[in-house]
């Protein structure tokens, strides 16, 4: 299949972006044969990076599997900003990790950073684990808090979950892409979008250490309630964005 025959395939089946896909997909095509499999399957709606099986999310290449969440560009302003409030050293937790990208970032632009993350599904975690263990993190499986150690209790500087935030009846609106091919428990937020952000923030103080700091992604027209729901629980919240990357980040603070 020729250059031009990919492109002209990809945009066929409504690929915005054909020829930078095109040009992933001649990389990492090993001969013709996987190339033409590989746009048949990026062509038929699934995700480019489960199609590669790998994502570039701040500056690093994250593997991403079939059925796991993919690193959305966006969010990279999310770990940014918590490299930018971590410490050398600091105690830093992944939830809702998916891929573990959160945690592959931290480990690589935080010195010493002690990493810890978790997520509920099992394929994620087997994810993360190749993506963040090499580095010298810890993956666990399991609801949120619950798998991890207790001796991390009052330790965490920097905790990022970022929880699914999708109001249940919007899920149908995602594209294919998401809806079709990324697990719903990665995606449905509950009713209002902020189930998950309840329960985080709820056990979240008991984990902070003094000063610490919990960063959630959230959409902009959530930003009140979701402020209202992280301050119910003791911690002072704000919310950052970033328009080049349409980025909306609740930043709350356990003061101890």
């Amino acid at each position: 299949m020729s250059d031009i025959g990919v492109v002209e395939r990809l945009r066929a089946a409504g690929c915005v972006f054909a020829e930078e896909e095109a040009e992933m997909l001649f990389a990492a095509a090993a001969d013709a044969d996987e190339l033409g499999l590989m746009v048949e399957r990026r062509a038929s709606g699934l995700p480019l990076e489960h199609v590669v099986g790998w994502a570039e999310f701040a500056g690093l290449r994250i593997e991403v599997d079939g059925g796991v969440f993919v690193p959305r560009r966006r969010t990279e302003f999310l770990v940014e900003h918590a490299v930018g409030l971590a410490r050398p050293g600091a105690v830093c937790l992944d939830l809702c990790c998916g891929s573990g990208a959160a945690g592959a970032v931290f480990l690589d632009r935080i010195e010493g950073a002690e990493v810890h993350a978790s997520d509920i599904e099992p394929a994620a975690v087997r994810c993360a684990r190749r993506n963040v263990e090499p580095r010298g993190g810890r993956v666990y499986g399991g609801d949120l808090f619950d798998p991890l150690p207790g001796e991390l209790r009052g330790r965490v500087e920097v905790l990022v979950a970022n929880v699914p935030y999708v109001p249940t009846e919007e899920v149908g609106l995602l594209p294919p892409e998401a809806r079709e091919h990324e697990p719903l428990v990665a995606l449905d937020g509950g009713p209002d979008g902020l189930d998950v952000l309840r329960r985080v923030a709820a056990e979240a103080p008991l984990w902070l250490a003094p000063g610490g700091h919990l960063l959630v992604e959230t959409s902009e027209r959530q930003t009140g309630p979701a402020l209202q729901a992280v301050s119910a629980y003791g911690l002072e919240a704000r919310i950052v964005s970033c328009e080049e990357k349409y980025a909306t980040v609740l930043v709350a603070t356990w003061r101890g």
